[in-house]
């Protein structure tokens, strides 16, 4: 049979799944290595989706979304944010990854360069790599509390550089940028005339810090803003089945936009729309729960770390903790993290998931109950 292209056959393999899957096939283990929110849904959540599917809404929506989606996106957007966005310059997408993928199809040719995080969400790459483009990684160092540098990302760019891709609060690290350097890297941007795609998928989860993202800095007229929002419902409403999301994009794309999604997914399904549109303007009560036990994990697991003497980030947001087993994994974190699955039945997400900085360390899940994370997190080798 034909060869398939190159592009698809170099995508890497997303080392996340990886061992999460082997520790879905292995009874009884206690898997910590994917962010899946663990409470029910909302009922007034699943009764808006369940109420479109008895009245038959099941045609078309437009290509945007539905009108009262896109304005109860715009409206948190502007109470999260404080900036003054029309609906208009919203489109409700198949969850952020979807919104990624719009995005970088929007802003990136063949061999155009994206600046990623290393450490960074794996898709980053993926999906960049997918359209032809070329990932080129900026480092985010353990000496510098994994924020990046000016003069790193600087250092990088190139004429053939489009899109500074940033992540706060960031997935694997639970680190924030904070509002000083994040109105520097959108300078940066703007003095070499980069676009920049902000992955905001855990913006409801930070912990006595803001969450600030750059389009509080952006421009506020076409041909000024240079900022593409993804955000999603996924991890805020624990949704993460019925791909929901939105991109939020500078204005004057209307046209293009549409266009764009025809392409790609014409409309999200009606139900899911419908269920976002109650998630969004409903009571916030689930939101504000998923806060308090997120951090009530985080502060049990890091007194465990801290006990067994085994370094890690002190996450101020989303819902991981970022671990250093370089003492037991010998060089190759990949290969560790599945044995320590085969012999003390946990999983943990490798940090090579995440880049080449990555190596040596873990992501630990800090979303299902407290007692399987401290049962966990209690079984991993203590640093002598």
């Amino acid at each position: 049979m034909p060869e398939l292209a190159a592009h698809v056959r170099d995508v890497p393999v997303n080392q996340i799944r990886e061992i999460t899957e082997a520790a879905w096939r292995t009874p009884g283990s206690l898997v910590l290595s994917i962010g899946e929110p663990g409470f029910a849904v909302p009922r007034h959540v699943l009764e808006a989706g369940m109420a479109c599917l008895d009245r038959d809404e099941t045609n078309y929506t437009p290509n945007a979304g539905l009108p009262v989606l896109r304005e109860a996106f715009a409206d948190r957007f502007r109470q999260q944010t404080g900036t003054d966005i029309t609906a208009d310059r919203v489109y409700v997408v198949e969850g952020a990854q979807q919104g990624l993928h719009l995005a970088m199809s929007l802003l990136l040719g063949p061999g155009d360069e994206i600046l990623i995080p290393n450490p960074g969400y794996p898709t980053f790459v993926m999906t960049s790599s997918l359209l032809h483009a070329v990932p080129i990684r900026y480092p985010l160092y353990p000496d510098q509390q994994f924020q990046p540098r000016i003069s790193d990302i600087e250092s990088l760019i190139s004429p053939r550089t489009k899109v500074l891709m940033l992540n706060s609060p960031s997935n694997p690290l639970g680190a924030v940028i904070p509002g000083e350097l994040m109105k520097q890297l959108v300078e940066l941007a703007r003095v070499h005339d980069l676009w920049i795609i902000s992955d905001e998928c855990y913006e409801a989860f930070t912990f006595d810090v803001p969450h600030v993202s750059p389009a509080v800095f952006d421009g506020k007229e076409p041909g000024e803003a240079r900022v593409f929002t993804s955000l999603t419902l996924s991890k805020t409403y624990g949704l993460t089945g019925l791909r929901i999301g939105a991109l939020v994009c500078p204005p004057g794309l209307e046209k293009r936009m549409n266009n764009v999604m025809e392409s790609i997914v014409s409309c999200v399904a009606s139900p899911s729309q419908y269920a976002a549109v109650a998630a969004l303007t409903g009571p916030q009560d689930y939101v504000a729960e998923a806060r308090r036990h997120y951090r009530s994990n985080r502060d049990a697991a890091s007194t465990v770390l801290a006990a067994k003497g085994i370094p890690f980030l002190d996450a101020q947001g989303a819902f991981y903790l970022w671990a250093d087993m370089s003492h037991v994994s010998g060089g190759d974190v990949r290969a560790w993290v599945h044995r320590f699955l085969a012999e003390e039945g946990v999983s943990f997400a490798p940090g090579t998931a995440f880049g080449s900085i990555g190596e040596g360390w873990i992501r630990i899940s800090l979303c299902g109950q407290p007692q399987d994370l401290l049962d966990g997190v209690a079984r991993l080798p203590a640093r002598a």
